[in-house]
Parts: C-alpha cells; sequence; structure tokens
C-alpha cells in the first residue's frame, strides 16, 4: 500500500442506504479516479445517524474497499452533509468604502459577505456554505465578482446553507473512528449540482432535487447563484414502506418488487399487468404469509402504481410548497434534474412535470477520467460531484495563494 500522495482528493458519502467513499487524483490539473468503496449503511435512522459503532464500521469498510482500489491509504476526506436538518435562507449586507471612491479588493469582498452572515440563527446552526448571489457596487445590482472595480460601497446578496451542528458532529465523529480526518463538510445537494447542472441551466433558473432513501435535498440556481436550499423528510425508503405496508410483504421483498416492477404513474402501467411472487418467507411475518397462503400469488402491477403514485405527489407537493416559501417556484427557466437513487423509479420524472409545472430531466453525474461506467448512476451524484467541488475549491485557493505571493513579492520589489 502506497503512502497518500498530496493530489488525491477523497470524498466520504454517508447515506441512508449506502456508505460509500471514493478516491481521485490530480494530474496537471484533470481529475482522474482512482478507486472506490460502497458498502450498505449501518446505525442510520431517518437520514441520521442514530449509533456510531456501526456506521464507523461501516465508513471503515468502504474505505479499505477504496483503499484497496485505489493502493494508497486514506486518511483524510471531505465529508457530504444532508438530512431533513440542513436550511437555507437568504440575506444582504454591506459598508461604506470610504469618503472617496477606491478600487474594491479581495479583503472588501470578504468584510461585505462577513456583515451579511451576521444574521441571528439558533445557537446549534453550523454554516457550510457562504454563497454571494450577487454583489452590488453603488446601487448597481448583477456583479458576480467586483474584485478591481471602483467604488464606494459595496453590499453582497448572500446565501447561507446550514445544518445542524450536532447532526455535522456525528458524521465527522464517525469518519474520525473509522480512521479518517475531516478536512471540508460540503452540503450534498450543492455537491450533486456541481456534475448534473450546466453553464445555462443555472443561469436560466434550475432545481436539482437528491432524492436519496430518507430524504430529498434540493438546491435552486438562478442567473448563475445558488437562490434556494432545502431538504424535505421524504425519500425512496418511503415509498418501500408504503409497499411493504399496503401489500403485507416484508421490506426486502417489497424494495425488489419496487425496483423491478415499480412505476408511480398508474395511467402507464396497462390494466391487466400481472407478476408472480412468493408468498412472505420471514417468520417474523407469519400473520401475513397466513394471509396470503402459501403458493405463488398474482399481483397486479396497477395496485402498486396506486400505492407509489400517492407517494411521489406528496413528495412533490413538498418539494413545490418549499420552492413557493423560498419565492423560487417561477425562477425554474430550465426546469428541474432529478438525481440520487431514488429518482429512477419509472414515472417520477412525470409526475415531477405535473405537478411543478416545468420540464424535468435525469441527472447522471459528469464522468470524470478513467471513471467507471457504473458509476454514473444518478445515486452517485453527491459523491462524483464532491470530488469536483473539492477540486475545484482547491484550484481556487492555490490561484488565491498564489496571487497573494505575487503581491508579496511586487511589495519586496517596490521597496528595494
Amino acid at each position: 500500500m502506497n503512502p497518500k500522495p498530496d493530489n488525491l482528493i477523497v470524498v466520504l458519502d454517508v447515506g441512508s442506504a449506502h456508505t460509500r467513499v471514493l478516491a481521485a487524483d490530480v494530474n496537471e490539473g484533470v481529475l482522474r479516479y482512482r478507486g472506490h468503496g460502497q458498502v450498505d449503511s449501518a446505525g442510520m435512522r431517518k437520514g441520521l445517524i442514530a449509533e456510531l459503532g456501526p456506521a464507523a464500521r461501516a465508513v471503515r469498510a468502504a474505505n479499505e474497499q477504496a483503499e484497496r482500489v485505489a493502493r494508497v491509504n486514506i486518511d483524510e476526506c471531505v465529508t457530504g452533509v444532508g438530512g431533513p436538518h440542513v436550511r437555507g435562507l437568504n440575506t444582504n449586507g454591506g459598508f461604506e468604502l470610504g469618503s472617496r471612491m477606491r478600487e474594491i479588493t479581495r479583503e472588501d469582498v470578504r468584510a461585505a459577505v462577513e456583515r451579511a452572515r451576521a444574521v441571528e440563527r439558533p445557537p446549534d446552526r453550523e454554516i457550510l456554505h457562504l454563497l454571494p448571489r450577487q454583489f452590488i457596487l453603488d446601487h448597481q445590482p448583477g456583479i458576480f465578482d467586483p474584485v478591481g472595480m471602483i467604488g464606494a460601497r459595496l453590499e453582497v446578496d448572500l446565501h447561507i446553507a446550514t445544518c445542524s451542528g450536532s447532526a455535522l458532529q456525528s458524521t465527522v465523529t464517525c469518519a474520525n473512528r473509522a480512521g479518517l480526518e475531516v478536512s471540508e463538510a460540503v452540503l450534498e445537494s450543492i455537491a450533486a449540482a456541481e456534475c448534473t447542472l450546466s453553464a445555462d441551466e443555472r443561469e436560466l433558473g434550475v432545481c436539482l432535487i437528491d432524492i436519496g432513501a430518507h430524504s430529498t435535498e434540493m438546491a435552486v440556481f438562478f442567473e448563475g447563484a445558488a437562490a434556494h436550499t432545502a431538504s424535505v423528510p421524504i425519500g425512496g425508503a418511503h415509498f418501500t414502506n408504503d409497499l411493504a405496508i399496503g401489500l403485507q410483504l416484508p421490506v426486502v421483498q417489497a424494495e425488489e418488487l419496487k425496483l423491478e416492477y415499480g412505476n408511480c404513474v398508474v395511467t402507464a402501467v396497462p390494466q391487466l399487468a400481472e407478476v408472480e411472487i412468493a408468498p412472505p418467507q420471514s417468520p417474523t411475518q407469519e400473520a401475513n404469509a397466513a394471509s396470503w397462503g402459501s403458493q405463488p400469488q398474482r399481483l397486479s402491477l396497477r395496485t402498486m402504481a396506486e400505492i407509489l403514485e400517492p407517494r411521489a405527489r406528496e413528495l412533490l407537493y413538498f418539494v413545490r410548497e418549499s420552492l413557493r416559501h423560498g419565492g423560487v417556484l417561477d425562477a425554474l427557466g430550465a426546469g428541474c434534474v432529478l438525481s440520487g437513487g431514488g429518482s429512477l423509479l419509472p414515472g417520477m420524472l412525470d409526475v415531477t412535470e405535473t405537478q411543478l409545472r416545468v420540464p424535468a430531466r435525469a441527472g447522471a453525474p459528469l464522468r470524470i477520467s478513467h471513471m467507471p461506467a457504473e458509476l454514473t448512476h444518478p445515486g452517485y451524484a453527491a459523491a462524483v460531484g464532491m470530488l469536483l467541488y473539492a477540486h475545484r475549491t482547491r484550484m481556487t485557493r492555490a490561484q488565491e495563494d498564489h496571487s497573494l505571493r505575487a503581491k508579496i513579492r511586487e511589495l519586496f520589489t517596490a521597496a528595494y
């Protein structure tokens, strides 16, 4: 096993259904896949870590898989954050630059952002991202980067993405117990958007809907900037549970039926379509087995769709309400993009278009160099997006450091 190279980027995605570790390195500015690991999650409940021990063992197992494929020791990672505790808010702040107009510096931008972030929030909220929507220079809006411009007053419209501090700390502690140090935390919807949305979509207005197992994360972009982030406490596992209860089947069997035959649009399923299923085999399902009998039974696929469609409509109803409360419902000129494992349920795009009245498409993650085809699955959008996000932020910081060093050299050159 080789030691960890300096150009390695590793991300950790602790989801309700799967725990994933994905590694890539950077060669001449290009991101290249090195390896990944995936195991079933443990110790999770309703999208949050409920038991640190099992969750940490799952992280360790996924990391060991990634180490074997990448052939490097992995001891540091960027982690994703998602779940029903995610919140977003928009705020504004600014200051006078002085009695006379002068050139805007990077420090001025940071000062404006600090003024905007100084809003009252509950003590348990942790800031994940400070995302400028626009800068306003001397009452002139629509400025993306004011550095180098001349003015007397600088303001910023800022979107702040927050999460529960205790939920974030649980993820960090879980990673630490598995031998991983967390260098950065990224909102999963922001990460998924990184590898699924085009620049045109971000400009026209688009909503990224990442459907996980127990929650659905949202991120809206308008005029190139983040305008709204939120989470809905409904995911793919709720569809499975509805089938298990409605059909009186074990959850595992209901999940298999959903994946193979599920559809959340009743009218898209032929009336006479049926499938033969075995009676429940779990010893804990004796009552259900008695109601099904001991022989294989015929199940109407329309019956399944009649159970799945109301849950899909409920999910999109809450998405619509979140967009309405965020003031961005009418800002989706490019429609919606669906990612996450739950987005693969047939009919989900149709329900999205019906409920939100905008076009919708599937969001498979952008394929990076040497990445296996299996990772282009929408369920990997958050993990692949975290790689791209971490790479971009690392490059931005390197450029800023280079610029700062150049300015220092100029000062010393001028002095001598």
